[in-house]
């Protein structure tokens, strides 16, 4: 056992995050992440055979060849399957992992060749006698190493490349993580008796376990979100509404979100965190009506000019209510999206919206994306002073839109998808 020490206490720890990370979950409504879970599975499993080939290795006078070949071959498969799951679960985390049959192939590429090269050289891997510990060199050891290296600057390029749309605590966690681990990684190289691979794993549990996923965490954003749903919803029933006009623009939101993954023309800003962010910012954009007076915003008639330069108000002060509301949240990509999806919803892409007149690009993606969803809602659903317009009509007031009121290459995004919008108006009147 002198040899494990380090394998045994990084297994006990692991293990314990295990324990405590599946009695916080089990029977709570937290969604778990599947990447995560298989990583928290893989990772005992690799520590107890790095454990094991720690001691074997020292008894080769005792212990069979075969057997060290065998707890060896183990030993490297469950390492690298291990940093496969880091890999899948940090491009889950930032980007999501890509549909394309093609795209998983290349992702699990360099994991496929190192399985394939730990196995076929596994045999002739070296024992090689050390001054304080015995240790394992070869094609294989150096397979393994490989891997990790290769993922590890793929995803450090990836979180440099999106740093702007990653939010920043996730960006900074993955990081860290990764960076001490590859430290790890050049001691082993450098020492090769350190035999400190046993602190990958753990490493990388402890940082995305602290920072991502704590259930404690996990479950204050999503009482987050109701309470952000709640009071956007309690807002709206002020003009007689029952929090349909929320939950419709914020699927018709989701709905062009998806849509635009797939378009190379927003691969760049498209991170998993600045869609969501999105998403859960959409039920804001009409808050600052809570400061419009009731005679106005009730009205069942035409509203005068000086009744409608006033609800215009409500944009800039959705805005400011934003600010000053969230001011103080760790998350401030959100609060950001959130404020300029209030602000900006009513711009137009000819510049004569309001409140600023801004035009074309000068408005943020995310308010233009809303600006479409809120018009396309607005206009199909029943208001006190009118009734809903048909579904081909709407469609077409937003293709006329096109260029003028509305940013083009989203406009065709959302025209391309009629039947998909249809049904989320069908499923939520």
């Amino acid at each position: 056992m002198q040899y494990a020490k380090l394998q045994i206490c990084c297994f006990l720890v692991i293990v314990y995050l295990n324990i405590i990370y599946i009695k916080a979950t089990l029977n709570k409504k937290i969604p778990c992440n599947k990447y995560y879970d298989l990583l928290m599975l893989l990772s005992p499993i690799a520590v107890f055979f790095d454990g094991l080939t720690a001691i074997t290795v020292n008894y080769l006078d005792t212990i069979p060849l075969i057997w060290n070949n065998i707890f060896h071959l183990l030993f490297f498969i469950s390492m690298v399957l291990v940093l496969y799951a880091a890999f899948l679960y940090i491009i889950d985390k930032t980007i999501e992992i890509p549909k394309k049959l093609i795209y998983k192939i290349l992702i699990s590429l360099p994991t496929i060749i190192s399985i394939i090269l730990i196995c076929v050289f596994i045999p002739k891997l070296e024992y090689i006698i050390g001054t304080h510990t015995n240790y394992s060199m070869g094609v294989s050891v150096i397979a393994s190493y490989a891997s990790i290296i290769i993922h590890f600057v793929f995803i450090l390029f990836l979180i440099i490349y999106k740093f702007k749309n990653i939010e920043k605590r996730k960006a900074s966690t993955i990081i860290i993580s990764l960076t001490i681990t590859l430290m790890l990684l050049i001691l082993q190289i450098i020492y090769k008796e350190a035999l400190v691979s046993a602190f990958f794993p753990l490493i990388i549990i402890l940082g995305m376990y602290s920072s991502l996923e704590d259930p404690s965490i996990r479950r204050l954003e999503i009482y987050n979100r109701e309470m952000v749903d709640s009071f956007s919803t309690l807002v709206e029933s002020r003009d007689n509404s029952t929090g349909g006009h929320i939950k419709r623009t914020k699927k018709y939101v989701a709905l062009i979100i998806s849509k635009m993954k797939n378009d190379k023309r927003y691969r760049k800003i498209m991170t998993k965190d600045y869609a969501q962010n999105v998403i859960d910012a959409a039920p804001m954009h009409d808050i600052g009506k809570i400061a419009t007076p009731d005679n106005i915003l009730q009205k069942p008639g035409k509203l005068t000019n000086e009744e409608f330069n006033e609800i215009k108000k409500h944009a800039a002060k959705g805005g400011e209510i934003i600010k000053e509301t969230f001011k103080d949240i760790d998350d401030k990509d959100f609060l950001i999206i959130a404020y300029e999806c209030a602000r900006f919803h009513h711009e137009k892409y000819n510049g004569k919206g309001y409140p600023e007149g801004l035009k074309e690009d000068e408005i943020p993606l995310h308010a233009r994306i809303m600006a479409i969803a809120d018009v396309f809602d607005a206009v199909s659903a029943k208001r006190c002073y009118r009734d809903a317009l048909p579904l081909e009509t709407c469609f077409k007031i937003i293709e006329e839109g096109r260029g003028t009121d509305f940013d083009p290459n989203l406009v065709d995004l959302f025209l391309e998808n009629k039947d998909e919008v249809i049904s989320i108006y069908n499923e939520n009147k």
